[in-house]
């Protein structure tokens, strides 16, 4: 059997066993050791010694330092209640607009978003916030809901993004260039957001006058109490973008001043610091345990050659690099449907990746093309978490 159709098996058995609801990580375990069984014929020694010496060099990694930085950060704005202070300063400055409480509940998720970093906290977060003063303004059920599941999917796309940091590990993409080239898309994806739900509220209508429009010092007062909330944003991506501190360094500095927050401005107190350590244990745990699978998984396609050989495939195909990313984008749309965004991520990176690499896009060069890709990838991924019958937002939500 050749190491395409022993790669397309494996993926296969990945797949099916995601359908029946096995955990990412240990399915992708699974899968990759499938792939050293049959390569090996049998023989176990090899794939005992990679995942040996996978284990030490993946959780060694000092780079990784910053996925539990950037959580706990998440965890310290979520317990801390700065989500609030976020909402009442949007709703402060837009509210009294057509639509405005909506807008207010997009633009509170997105600056939510640029000190989380996880669309599922945002959107958890967020629907305590904003759901009863959307319900309390005559808004539906339908269009609440939708307005707080569609903003929340901009915690990952506003950096800084947890999925972003993993497609920068598996691609040894740079964090800080990845981090700023986000900034703009999710800036437009607010903005469009937006738009769609001043469109949608003037054909419900009932809305025509929100709430009263704030006066200078009411509006002042709001945006002073988000003052904190804004420089720990500056800091983190100024500070990273502009040389002044690396990744893990700044996410610390970012951790940091969001429990001092939490704990100042919010009213956090050791409970809520308790649950806020145990949260980014559990997850940074979840996510590590992800990343060692996704590398078993890597390293057994990388054995079959099946990544080499499709990305050769479809180099020598002849097709339009447009119409091959055009598929790609279309494959992720369809497995949002069924699959969260960290699985997707992890799962099609290896694969579609060197796909990517090996084919010209408006003369981009390698660097550029491969932030240029990841950010198109977060964005349909992002599109995933709202993507029926398996929208994570909507559940988180509901």
């Amino acid at each position: 059997m050749s190491g395409l159709s022993l790669g397309l098996i494996a993926l296969a058995i990945t797949l099916t066993l995601l359908a029946l609801r096995v955990h990412i990580g240990i399915t992708m375990l699974i899968g990759g050791a499938a792939c050293f069984w049959a390569v090996n014929d049998g023989d176990l020694s090899s794939l005992l010694f990679t995942l040996n010496n996978l284990a030490y060099s993946r959780l060694s990694n000092y780079d990784l330092a910053v996925i539990p930085l950037f959580v706990l950060m998440g965890q310290f704005a979520t317990h801390g209640g700065l989500s609030r202070a976020i909402f009442r300063c949007a709703a402060a400055f837009i509210g009294h607009w057509k639509g405005g409480i909506g807008m207010s509940a997009i633009g509170a998720c997105a600056g939510f978003g640029a000190i989380c970093g996880s669309s599922l906290a945002t959107a958890a977060t967020m629907s305590h916030v904003a759901l009863p003063e959307l319900r309390r303004h005559n808004y539906s059920g339908r269009l609440a809901t939708a307005t707080v599941a569609a903003g929340g999917t901009l915690g990952i796309l506003i950096p800084p993004s947890v999925p972003l940091i993993i497609y920068a590990v598996l691609t040894q993409e740079s964090i800080a260039k990845l981090f700023v080239a986000a900034v703009i898309p999710g800036i437009l994806a607010a903005i469009g957001y937006m738009v769609v739900l001043r469109i949608m509220v003037a054909r419900e209508g009932g809305h025509d006058h929100e709430q009263a429009k704030a006066g200078s010092a009411e509006r002042l007062k709001a945006f002073v109490n988000v003052l904190p909330v804004i420089g720990v944003f500056v800091v983190v991506i100024v500070g990273i973008y502009g040389g002044w501190s690396n990744p893990t360094e700044a996410a610390s500095i970012g951790a940091a001043a969001c429990g001092i927050l939490a704990v100042v401005q919010g009213g956090m107190r050791w409970e809520g610091i308790r649950t806020s350590l145990l949260g980014t244990a559990e997850t940074t745990a979840m996510i590590f345990l992800v990343l060692l699978g996704a590398d078993l998984l890597n390293s057994g396609l990388a054995l079959t050659q099946m990544p080499t050989e499709l990305a050769e495939w479809v180099k020598n195909s002849g097709m339009a690099p447009m119409l091959v990313l055009l598929a790609i984008l279309v494959t992720y749309l369809i497995l949002g449907c069924v699959m969260d965004s960290l699985a997707m991520i992890l799962l099609t990176i290896p694969i579609f990746y060197p796909m990517i690499m090996g084919l010209d896009f408006f003369g981009l060069d390698e660097s550029s093309k491969s932030i240029w890709f990841g950010i198109l990838a977060l964005m349909v991924v992002e599109i995933g978490l709202i993507t029926p019958p398996l929208g994570m937002n909507l559940f988180i939500v509901q």
